[in-house]
């Protein structure tokens, strides 16, 4: 993955914890912040998910499928 250079502003408390860190464990700021950021997406994509199956879980259509498609599984499970 290629790096792009972007400008953007940080609360003087924020940077002076990247600028902390950094030195602490000897990690480049840049590399605190991509960390960061992926964590921070992986819990966004995270809730996404969640409230996907928290909407089904109330949409009727969604639940009768659910349940037809279990009961099919099951009936597999039993003939094996």
């Amino acid at each position: 993955m290629g790096s792009v250079v972007f400008t953007s502003s940080l609360s003087r408390d924020l940077l002076d914890q990247l600028d902390f860190y950094s030195a602490k464990f000897k990690i480049p700021k840049n590399r605190i912040m991509e960390k960061a950021l992926l964590a921070y997406f992986e819990r966004l994509k995270k809730a996404e998910y969640e409230h996907s199956f928290r909407r089904a879980s109330i949409d009727t259509g969604i639940t009768m499928m659910a349940e037809e498609g279990l009961e099919d599984y099951l009936k597999i499970l039993g003939e094996e």
